[in-house]
């Protein structure tokens, strides 16, 4: 009988999961639809890359507890083979993101194998090395462009049909991309991976007592992180039809870091929140200059003592709901 009332607890809980992250979905898609009716689209299009960005960071750092310094390495370098391919080798859009984001993926793969085996700062810190190494090799690099990067990138048409170069197309191109990227990280966030990978949140030690080897899973979780990220910034090379240092630089890493924690570490929606505060500030804080940062640092500390959850960490917290 109890075990019935148990069931039945759970099971109800479940729902009420479900109706909660579904309503708040539909509220999202409700959002990015009537979006370019009322906000320019380029912004909308940044907005929704760096969300799919901190979604990618958020896998890695909310759900396994790792947390690296160094993930423009994976959203930079996949914008420059997505903007060589498609400038210089006249690749199709959908082959050059293709490229970029396998570029990424096996960063991931060679970053992940060298910075899985410590933990805590020790792996933040090789991250944020192997990161600022790749960073002045892209300096350095001619394919590169150097300090004044790959531009002019062309959008072309998308399986030779959809000419991105419209603005409108574009947008839905993004739009659908990146839906599909966050509806990936949520099924593996609620799937058995994914309970395995909170199990090593919370305690690594007795995941492997109950025989997970709890590396590999880790690995794998860094590299989906990484191909998710570098996915990310594919798109915004497209967009912007440009890649360049910033892409690369520490400050990208420290942005995803701001947005994610800003939005809510560890939930479904709050990366894509903080990814549209964050951005939202750095577009139309822009005529304050420099103060910019100063302004985005006290917006940031005000939002840590005030939501030590985040904004929709809190939310979900008051209404007792999953966000």
């Amino acid at each position: 009988m109890m075990e019935r009332v148990l069931d039945a607890s759970v099971q109800a809980r479940r729902r009420d999961r479900d109706v909660s992250l579904g309503a708040a979905f539909v509220v999202m898609v409700a959002f990015f639809i009537i979006g370019p009716f009322v906000v320019y689209p380029v912004f909308l299009m940044k907005a929704l890359c760096f969300a799919l960005f901190a979604c990618a960071f958020n896998l890695l750092i909310g759900y396994v507890g790792l947390i690296s310094f160094g993930h423009a390495l994976f959203f930079g370098w996949a914008s420059y083979l997505t903007a060589y391919a498609a400038k210089t080798w006249g690749l199709p859009p959908e082959l050059a993101i293709g490229i970029g984001t396998a570029t990424a993926a096996v960063l991931g793969v060679i970053a992940g194998g060298l910075a899985i085996r410590r933990q805590g700062i020790y792996f933040a810190m090789i991250t944020l090395a192997l990161s600022q190494m790749m960073y002045f090799f892209a300096l350095q690099a001619k394919f590169t462009g150097g300090e004044d990067g790959i531009q002019g990138v062309p959008r072309g048409r998308l399986f030779g049909v959809f000419n991105l170069a419209n603005e409108g197309t574009m947008y839905v191109f993004v739009l659908v991309v990146v839906l599909a990227g966050f509806l990936l990280i949520y099924r593996i966030i609620n799937s058995p991976f994914g309970e395995v990978l909170k199990a090593i949140r919370e305690n690594e030690q007795r995941t492997i007592s109950l025989g997970y080897n709890t590396e590999r899973y880790k690995l794998v979780a860094f590299v989906l992180s990484a191909t998710l990220a570098g996915l990310a910034g594919s798109l915004n090379s497209l967009v912007f039809q440009l890649a360049s240092l910033t892409d690369v630089h520490w400050t990208m890493s420290g942005d995803v870091v701001l947005m994610t924690l800003l939005g809510g570490l560890g939930t479904v929606f709050g990366p894509v929140v903080g990814a549209f505060l964050v951005i939202a500030m750095q577009n139309y804080l822009a005529p304050f200059g420099q103060w910019v940062l100063v302004i985005q640092g006290a917006i940031f500390v005000v939002c840590v003592l005030l939501f030590r959850r985040g904004i929709v960490g809190e939310i979900a917290h008051l209404l007792r709901v999953q966000l």
